[in-house]
Order: C-alpha cells, then sequence, then structure tokens
C-alpha cells in the first residue's frame, strides 16, 4: 500500500460540516495522488464516512467484491473500524455483535468482504479477552473479513494486542509530538510482522504549522468540544498535548522544515521514516490538502541531526505531558 494513506474521520462529523462535493473531492484527489489505503470507522458521522469511501469504491470500478483502483491501476485497501457505537462495556464486544457491526459497515462499503476490521479503541480489558480473539478469528474463517487488527489509546494496550498470533494490524497514535511507540511498540511490532498504522499525524493539525493563540474551531469540531477528554480520549484532540505547549513546541519544529516542503509534509516524512511503520493516514478536508499530504512521500528521507532535534523538542516541551499517560 502507499506509505501515506487518508484517515476519513473529517469526512465524517467532528471536524466542523463537510459537504459531500467536497468529500468526495477529496477522496479522489488522495487517490489520484497515489493513495492507496483509507482509514474509516461505523461511527464516523454513524456510518457517513463508510458511506462515502463505499461512494469512491463504485465510482474506481469496484463491486462488492472489490476491485476499485486508484492511480496506475493499483489496488485500494480500505481498513474500518468496529465497536464505538455502543455503551463501552467489555460485555458488548462478542461474536454476534461483531457479526451485526460487520453487516452494517458491508452495507455501508458495497463490500462483501472487509479488507481490514479494527476494533476501535475498545476498553482495556477486551486486548486481553481470549473470546474477542475467537470471534475476529470466526469473522475470517466466515470470510466476512479479510484480517484484522485494533486501534489503541496506549502502549500497553498495542503490546496486550500484539501477544495474539493473527492481529494484523496495530493503529496508534504517532507523531513528533508523541514519541513513546518508538521506544515501546514499534520494535515489537517489527519482530511480530505487525502493521503500524500511524493515526494523528498532525497532532489534529498543530503540527501543520498553521494555528495559534488566536485560532478558533466550530463549536462541532473536537478541536473545541475535546479538549478537556469531555466526549472521547483526550489524546485524540491535539494528540493530547495541551494547545498553548502545543504551539511552542511548533514553533520550534517549523524552522526544520526542509527547502520546499510544508511543516505538515515535513511532519507526514518523519513519522514515514521511523522504522516499521507501515503507513500514515493524515486526515483532509478539501482537496488541496489531501494532495499536499500525498506529497510527503516524496520528501527526502529526514537527516538524523533533524532527527535529533525532534527529540530535543520533545523532552523539553512535551514529554512531560503525555509520556506516562499513553
Amino acid at each position: 500500500m502507499s506509505v501515506v494513506g487518508l484517515g476519513a474521520w473529517q469526512l465524517g462529523a467532528d471536524w466542523g460540516d463537510v459537504a459531500e462535493d467536497d468529500a468526495m473531492s477529496t477522496l479522489n484527489a488522495a487517490v489520484d495522488a497515489g493513495v492507496t489505503f483509507i482509514d474509516t470507522a461505523d461511527v464516523y458521522g454513524d456510518g457517513r464516512s463508510e458511506r462515502l469511501v463505499g461512494q469512491l469504491l463504485r465510482e474506481r470500478g469496484g463491486t462488492a467484491s472489490g476491485g476499485a483502483t486508484g492511480a496506475g491501476g493499483r489496488a485500494l485497501t480500505v481498513a474500518t473500524k468496529m465497536g464505538r457505537r455502543v455503551e463501552q462495556r467489555p460485555e458488548a464486544y462478542t461474536l454476534d455483535n461483531f457479526r451485526a457491526w460487520n453487516d452494517r459497515s458491508r452495507e455501508n462499503l458495497g463490500l462483501d468482504k472487509l479488507d481490514l476490521v479494527q476494533l476501535h479503541c475498545p476498553p482495556t480489558e477486551v486486548y486481553s479477552r481470549e473470546a474477542v480473539y475467537d470471534a475476529l478469528d470466526t469473522m475470517v474463517m466466515e470470510k466476512r473479513i479479510a484480517a484484522y487488527g485494533v486501534s489503541v489509546e496506549t502502549v500497553d494496550e498495542a503490546l496486550t494486542a500484539m501477544s495474539r498470533p493473527h492481529v494484523a494490524t496495530v493503529q496508534i497514535i504517532l507523531n513528533m509530538l508523541r514519541l513513546k511507540p518508538l521506544e515501546r511498540v514499534l520494535p515489537v511490532a517489527a519482530s511480530a510482522g505487525v502493521g503500524i498504522i500511524a493515526r494523528v499525524p498532525l497532532a489534529s493539525g498543530l503540527l501543520s504549522g498553521r494555528y495559534d493563540e488566536h485560532t478558533t474551531f466550530a463549536s462541532n469540531d473536537h478541536r473545541t468540544f475535546n479538549r478537556a477528554g469531555n466526549a472521547f480520549d483526550v489524546g485524540e484532540t491535539f494528540a493530547g498535548v495541551p494547545f498553548e505547549v502545543g504551539l511552542r513546541a511548533v514553533r520550534r519544529l517549523a524552522p526544520l522544515t526542509p527547502p520546499g516542503a510544508t511543516t505538515a509534509q515535513f511532519a507526514l516524512r518523519w513519522i514515514i521514516d521511523q522504522p516499521g511503520v507501515s503507513v500514515v493516514i493524515p486526515g483532509a478536508r478539501n482537496a488541496a490538502q489531501a494532495r499536499g499530504n500525498a506529497a510527503a512521500a516524496n520528501l527526502a528521507p529526514i537527516t538524523p541531526e533533524t532527527q535529533r532535534d525532534v527529540r530535543g523538542v520533545y523532552d523539553d516541551l512535551v514529554r512531560e505531558h503525555v509520556h506516562n499517560r499513553w
């Protein structure tokens, strides 16, 4: 798959309003720019994001058995997630519920078998339940899904999941303001042959370098309503870094941007260069953002000196706020 994918949360909900035409333009622009991996979830806009991705697949020649292609005829891979549309209790993670959730996602996407289904940041206890993995194995055997993975909040959740033999992927927050996975998760994943999907790569836009102390966001944007973790884990908003701290960090990181690149592209290239990363999934709200994100794959690798400078900014400003929480 492409090393830069597309995260489709923005096209569903929680990032302000995105019109359907804009959403489809974003999806098509990403695919035209070489993106072959799209990540969505059943809870994004209560299925809206999945349905938009399903429309893209049909427009790109897909059928219920797959076959959609992008630039150069490369096959498109779609990952979705399940579990966040219900009350978050470990007892809800059963085979019967998995089948029902999967039926809905397959209908939304217009596919008989899904490429990759991930547990969507469930309660921590779920990662340790043998019956959960047995149920997921059954889903593979029933040819409902080709593979399964987990989306996690914490390093320890990732390590617990990777101890299971059939977990194909771990999706985790990884960016220049969240370095802990480099130390504990990526080496284990590489050894186990587990793919790493890096999410929140721009720290909710902070690492684009476009925000300052006067920036405001729409009331239905999680960067307004979830800054204290009122709706879901606060780590999903600005990667859990206090906004003002993040601004100070980005002002030190931005001058490291290579000539001819944007700060956002620099942040994405930094993730691509971390050993063990399979794909990074920045979101986009318009076609220009999607094209700009995809172009990060063409930048030269980040130098060791710059890697050290990024670590220095993290240690000086950010570590105390995030390292021991996730």
